[in-house]
């Protein structure tokens, strides 16, 4: 046999990869967050799903892509986080990168290259319309709006909540990512 096979942690224990650490964290937060659902704009549920739903996207969307999943697994964690901290999403990409940088240099693991791309990549997740050529944003930018068309009545939430040409863009995004992953790209929300 001679093969030794490391145990699956559960997240549990002090063995975690830095982007372990980093999901934990967001889970910790939430569970313990003092701000109850009635002050938030989304639910503590929502934000819990919704980050575990984005990392899991985004290992994917990764893997397709030959990115970094570790770094994706780290975006996607925290691309909210200003939303978990604070229960609110005005500014919560430019303000949740600097929460991003100091949870990250607090787990410590991370080069200075690896925190930069993350904070970035979540300053920016929020420029749907926006096309960049780095990878790691259109990533999390994808990988969110993809994991929220899942949910029903998505459709109706951003046609209410976002412009005509932005919901395009949602849109456009969805399609995108459901050809690149083989899905029908012309069911782009779920009904």
């Amino acid at each position: 046999m001679g093969t030794q096979y490391k145990s699956y942690h559960h997240f549990k224990g002090d063995n975690l990869t830095p982007s372990e650490k980093v999901e934990r964290k967001i889970v910790e937060l939430l569970l313990n967050s003092k701000i109850p659902d009635r002050k938030r704009e989304s639910s503590i549920v929502f934000e819990l799903k919704h980050s575990s739903e984005c990392v899991q996207v985004a290992r994917i969307i990764a893997q397709k892509r030959n990115l970094d999943i570790s770094l994706a697994e780290s975006i996607a964690a925290l691309h909210d986080i200003y939303v978990i901290v604070n229960g609110t999403y005005k500014e919560h990409a430019k303000l949740g990168a600097l929460i991003t940088k100091k949870i990250m240099i607090e787990i410590g693991g991370f080069s200075d290259k690896e925190i930069s791309i993350v904070s970035n990549a979540v300053a920016h997740h929020s420029e749907k319309d926006v096309y960049t050529d780095n990878p790691y944003i259109e990533l999390i930018k994808d990988a969110d709006v993809f994991a929220c068309s899942l949910y029903k009545n998505a459709e109706d939430e951003y046609r209410l909540s976002k412009s005509e040409l932005l919901f395009q863009e949602y849109s456009n995004r969805v399609k995108k990512v459901r050809k690149e992953l083989g899905l029908n790209p012309n069911q782009v929300w779920r009904k």
